[in-house]
């Protein structure tokens, strides 16, 4: 009796150790900007996967483990990213997040070139195919291509540029060129390409140069606070043309902030997570749709670019966990994920063999246009910037 009571009480224990195991979190070591000039992307994709914390673990976990994000604050600074990296690399986890903008995803991407995984939340990001570094959404490239075909579809031919001189804007700068310089935009002109630094406190000399050169519609590339400077200079200088920038830009609390000198016409390319009629949707991206704006409407949130940017990533990330289980290796992921399609976020339909490292291209794409009215981005284009009208 006493050997049969010990032996009992021997399993219990094991089946509680067991199921205590099971219960740990899975963490995931995550680099986001929540001070600093980036915050409002930082924040955003806090919220964003605090969100996807409770979805993920309401359907299991990753095997039975709930899945946490665990934030690192590196306050919009490359170097502070490096040296978190650095610490996070210590643990020596197989997968990571983050960073939110190209210069700290640049500074930290060769210190994965061996592992972990590191899917990177910037789509100004371009790692090489077959690296461990992975990026959110669709490519800037293909973003301003969306952008470009839309204006020459309109009969918006000539051109003005404005650049910050940060990283954000140089990459720019170079695609868009490079865009430009495409067969089918051969009658696109550019009248003039300016430049500024992130902490110019104007810039309406260089718009009053476009003005007078007569721009039928302008690009203006930068992220955050210093796009409030060129829209304050649009409006000093009364330009009223269609005004094209980043999806970086894309969220409802500069909207809010910058409305009293927003552009009358301000477009933005974007990933189809902002396409709301599910008519125009494959049925497959339909559905991570509606459990996208479910998932934020129960959690009181209103969701854009800093939402879209940290959702799919986490969701594929989950997926590869789920499906490889929780003691895979950063080569496992790694592989898995580079052969992986046919996968439906709420950006498209993802394929990682088409498109390296991203999974979408222009054709995921669409342009929208900001309307005070209604409050929020209309999408005024098909996929790849086709005019809808």
């Amino acid at each position: 009796m006493k050997i049969r009571l010990l032996y009992l009480t021997m399993t219990a224990l094991a089946v509680l150790a067991a199921t205590a195991h099971a219960a740990e979190p899975y963490n995931i070591q995550t680099l986001l900007p929540l001070t600093g000039g980036a915050a409002f992307l930082g924040q955003g994709e806090q919220v964003t996967l605090g969100i996807v914390e409770k979805v993920v673990n309401a359907s299991g976990g990753i095997h039975g483990r709930p899945v946490h994000f665990v934030i690192h604050d590196d306050q919009t600074s490359p170097q502070l990213g490096v040296q978190l990296a650095n610490e996070i690399l210590e643990q020596k986890p197989v997968v990571m997040m983050g960073s939110s903008l190209v210069a700290t995803c640049r500074a930290i991407e060769p210190l994965m070139s061996n592992g972990p995984v590191d899917y990177c939340f910037s789509p100004g990001v371009h790692p090489e195919a077959g690296s461990y570094v992975f990026t959110a959404s669709v490519s800037t490239l293909d973003l301003a291509t969306s952008l470009i075909g839309y204006y020459r579809l309109k009969g918006w031919t000539k051109i003005g540029l404005i650049f910050s001189t940060d990283a954000t804007g140089q990459d720019a700068e170079n695609g868009i060129k490079s865009i430009l310089a495409l067969p089918e935009n051969k009658d696109m002109t550019v009248v003039d390409t300016a430049h500024f630094n992130t902490t110019d406190l104007s810039v309406a000399a260089q718009m009053a140069k476009i003005k007078t050169l007569g721009a039928q519609a302008m690009i203006a590339w930068s992220t955050g606070a210093p796009i409030a400077t060129i829209f304050r200079g649009i409006q000093e200088v009364g330009l009223d043309i269609p005004v094209g920038t980043t999806d970086g830009n894309m969220t409802y609390a500069q909207m809010k902030q910058y409305k009293d000198f927003l552009p009358k016409q301000l477009y933005i390319p974007a990933a189809q997570w902002i396409v709301t009629d599910p008519k125009l949707l494959p049925p497959e991206v339909a559905e991570k749709h509606r459990v996208f704006y479910e998932s934020f409407q129960d959690a009181g949130v209103r969701p854009d670019i800093p939402s879209e940017l940290a959702w799919d990533d986490s969701m594929i990330i989950v997926d590869a966990l789920r499906k490889l289980g929780p003691n895979v290796t950063a080569q496992q992921i790694r592989e898995h994920i580079a052969n992986l399609k046919g996968f439906a976020g709420v950006n498209g339909v993802y394929d990682f063999t088409k498109t390296p490292q991203r999974g979408l291209d222009v054709t995921d794409s669409v342009v929208t246009r900001w309307s005070p009215q209604l409050d929020t981005w209309e999408v005024v284009s098909k996929p790849a910037g086709i005019p809808l009208k």
